[in-house]
């Protein structure tokens, strides 16, 4: 096991293990104890109670931050004709086909999502293997398998981010810098909260969400009191 270090160790004493957090208390302890020298990403973990072997208890999904998420998106369009027009008229930073097919099998990923129409996905299929491990593959589900290239450039730009619950029922996402406000900061999560409300499972018994903890790049997890959620 990797050794913390000194700054992450004083940083870990300003908080309780034992106690659970309000939202509001969470978020600005999790700002108050960053320890890198650069605006850190804020992250939030839901461990929720699901079976993910179980298909009708999976979570998957894609939710825009309402205060962004700091960062604007590189993304790649697939998409010809009409929508090849469309997507540039959106704002893609990359549209085409076989080109960047090609381009991502040698190893090119200069961004940060990809958006395809339903007729390219034929394409967008062989370079599966490569853009799952990522996190990059369309999907329907999070709305970047569609022919409104519009709508779905234009989310991704205004701070779209999707999530998907890993085996453990384990579901990790971003919610904005520690430059942001802790207002902003708990706007971006109380959306995340309220979407993963909604995309829960029907089969699913039990308490839903099991745990949740805020953290920064390098900084110490903050549990978070799931009894004051809607």
């Amino acid at each position: 096991m990797a050794k913390k270090g000194k700054k992450y160790l004083e940083a870990a004493k300003l908080v309780d293990s034992s106690k659970l957090y309000s939202v509001v208390e969470a978020i600005e302890l999790a700002k108050k104890t960053s320890t890198v020298n650069f605006d850190a990403t804020v992250e939030v973990a839901f461990r929720l109670g699901i079976d993910t072997r179980k298909n009708d208890q999976q979570v998957r999904g894609a939710v825009v931050l309402p205060k962004g998420t700091g960062k604007t998106a590189k993304v790649l369009v697939f998409a010809k004709g009409d929508k090849a027009a469309e997507a540039e008229a959106a704002g893609a930073d990359y549209v085409g086909q076989g080109e960047y097919i090609t381009k991502i099998q040698q190893g090119w990923f200069d961004f940060d999502a990809i958006v395809a129409t339903p007729d390219m996905m034929g394409e967008v299929g062989k370079i599966g293997r490569v853009l799952g491990p990522k996190g990059l593959m369309p999907n329907p589900k999070t709305g970047t398998v569609t022919m409104d290239v519009t709508k779905a450039v234009n989310e991704i730009k205004a701070g779209k981010v999707e999530y998907r619950a890993e085996k453990a029922g384990v579901v990790h996402t971003l919610i904005g810098k520690v430059s942001f406000s802790t207002e902003d900061l708990v706007e971006n999560f109380n959306a995340v909260q309220e979407a993963l409300t909604k995309a829960k499972p029907a089969a699913a018994k039990g308490t839903y969400f099991k745990s949740v903890a805020v953290t920064t790049t390098m900084g110490p997890g903050v549990k978070v009191n799931t009894a004051e959620f809607k």
